[in-house]
C-alpha cells in the first residue's frame, strides 16, 4: 500500500537491483527470521548466517572481484541495507563489516594486506570490526588513550575500546591507537590487529536497550605484539583516514534509517488496516490516516535526498557535510515515525513479540553512533561557516 504514495526510486530501479532485492527478501524471510529470538537470546548471531551471506555475494558488495567482492556500486550495499532494517534484522553487522572496514583496506591498505583479509572477509570466514570509541572518548578521537608503542619490527599495545559492533564475533580490528606518544611526533594510526593475537582479549556482549541480537562489547589490548606490517596507511594519519571514511558510515546509519521508517510505516498500515475499534478497522479514523500520511511525506523526502547522496558515493564526491545532513535528518525521521507508529499499535506495540517494539528499541541509538546528532549539526555548521573558521585561524 506504502508503494502507491512512494515514487519508484530510480537508484533501485534496474533488473540487477530487483534481482538483488529478491533475493535479499527471500534470504531474511528463509533464513534470518526465525533465528531473530535465538540470536537476541544469545547477544550475538550465528557464523553460518556470515558464511551464506558470503555465498550469496552480499558481503563486500563494492568491492573488486580481484579481491572476492561482487564488484558492484555501491547503491547495491544500500539496497541490502534498507532491506535488512526493513524488516528490523540489526544483528548481523554486515554493513560495519562491509561498508566501513573493507573500504579502509581497499584505499589504504597494502597490496598483501587486501589479498590476505578482503577475500576472507567476502566469504564471511572473517568477521571484523573498528576500535574507535574508548569509555572516556567518544566523539573526540584525538583525546584516544590506547597507546602503540614503537618496538622496532612490531609496536606493543595497549589500551582499552569499548561500544565495539561486531566485537565479539569479530576476527580482526582496525583499531585507532595514538603512536609517537608523548613526542613531538603524537598522531593517531590505525592497526590491524587479529583477535588471534596474544594479549588481545574481549569482554561479554553487553546487554542494551535495543540490538540485542549484536553482539557490541568491548575490546582490551594487553601488550599486544602488532607487526609493523600491520599498520593501515602511514603512521600518525589515522585520524585524517577516519574523517575521511567517516562520511560513508554516516551514510549507511542514513539508510538504516530509511528502510527502518519505511519498514514500520509497512507493517503499521497492515495492522490498523485490520485492527478494529468501535466496530471499525483504526485505519478508517482520519487521525490514523493523517498520522500516516504525514510519516509517509517525510520518508519520502528523505529518500530522495539519501539516493542522491548514494550515487555521491559511488562517484566519491560525497561531502562531510552532506553525510551530516543524511545522517542527523534520517534518523530524527526515523525515531519520530517509529515512535508514532508504535502509539497506533496501542498496547501491543509495547509487546516484544511485535515488531513495532523491536523497531522503537532499535532505532534510538541511530541518534548516538557514527557521531552524535549533536555533532552531526556542528559539523553542517562549520561547512555553512568555513571561510570565517578559516580566516580566524589565520
Amino acid at each position: 500500500m506504502l508503494k502507491n504514495v512512494l515514487l519508484e526510486r530510480d537508484i533501485y530501479a534496474s533488473e540487477e537491483h530487483k534481482m538483488m532485492q529478491s533475493m535479499i527478501q527471500d534470504f531474511i524471510q528463509n533464513e534470518m527470521m526465525d533465528q531473530i529470538d535465538e540470536w537476541e537470546e544469545n547477544g550475538m548471531v550465528n557464523r553460518a548466517i556470515w558464511e551464506r551471506a558470503g555465498e550469496l555475494g552480499l558481503l563486500c558488495i563494492d568491492m573488486p572481484e580481484d579481491y572476492g567482492g561482487s564488484g558492484l556500486d555501491f547503491s547495491f550495499s544500500a539496497l541490502l541495507i534498507e532491506e535488512m532494517n526493513k524488516e528490523g534484522i540489526t544483528g548481523p553487522g554486515f554493513s560495519l563489516h562491509s561498508d566501513i572496514v573493507a573500504p579502509y583496506l581497499l584505499k589504504y591498505g597494502t597490496e598483501a594486506q587486501k589479498q590476505n583479509y578482503l577475500p576472507q572477509m567476502a566469504s564471511g570466514k572473517m568477521i571484523t570490526s573498528i576500535g574507535m570509541t574508548e569509555p572516556n572518548c567518544g566523539s573526540d578521537l584525538k583525546a584516544i588513550r590506547t597507546i602503540a608503542e614503537d618496538k622496532g619490527d612490531h609496536y606493543l599495545v595497549n589500551g582499552q575500546k569499548t561500544f565495539i559492533t561486531n566485537g565479539y564475533m569479530c576476527d580482526m580490528s582496525i583499531v585507532a591507537v595514538k603512536t609517537n606518544s608523548g613526542t613531538e611526533n603524537e598522531g593517531v594510526s590505525l592497526l590491524i590487529i587479529e583477535t588471534a593475537f596474544d594479549g588481545f582479549t574481549k569482554g561479554v556482549p553487553f546487554k542494551k536497550i535495543g540490538l540485542k541480537a549484536q553482539d557490541t562489547c568491548e575490546l582490551f589490548f594487553d601488550n599486544v605484539k602488532v607487526p609493523k606490517d600491520n599498520l593501515l596507511g602511514e603512521e600518525g594519519q589515522g585520524f585524517k583516514i577516519m574523517m575521511t571514511e567517516l562520511a560513508r558510515e554516516r551514510l549507511s546509519v542514513a539508510l538504516a534509517a530509511i528502510g527502518g521508517a519505511e519498514g514500520a510505516i509497512e507493517k503499521t498500515i497492515a495492522y490498523t488496516s485490520t485492527r478494529t475499534a468501535f466496530k471499525q478497522p483504526i485505519a478508517q479514523f482520519q487521525n490514523t490516516q493523517f498520522i500516516l500520511a504525514e510519516c509517509a511525506a517525510q520518508l519520502q523526502l528523505n529518500q530522495a535526498f539519501i539516493d542522491r547522496c548514494t550515487r555521491l558515493v559511488s562517484t566519491h564526491q560525497l561531502t562531510a557535510e552532506n553525510a551530516s545532513i543524511a545522517k542527523y535528518v534520517a534518523t530524527e525521521m526515523h525515531g519520530k515515525v517509529v515512535d508514532e507508529c508504535l502509539q497506533l499499535f496501542g498496547g501491543y506495540g509495547y509487546m516484544w513479540d511485535y515488531p513495532i517494539a523491536r523497531m522503537y528499541a532499535d532505532n534510538r541509538v541511530a541518534r548516538i553512533y557514527a557521531g552524535t546528532n549533536e555533532i552531526m549539526k556542528l559539523l553542517i555548521a562549520r561547512g555553512l561557516f568555513k571561510e570565517l573558521f578559516q580566516k580566524n585561524k589565520a
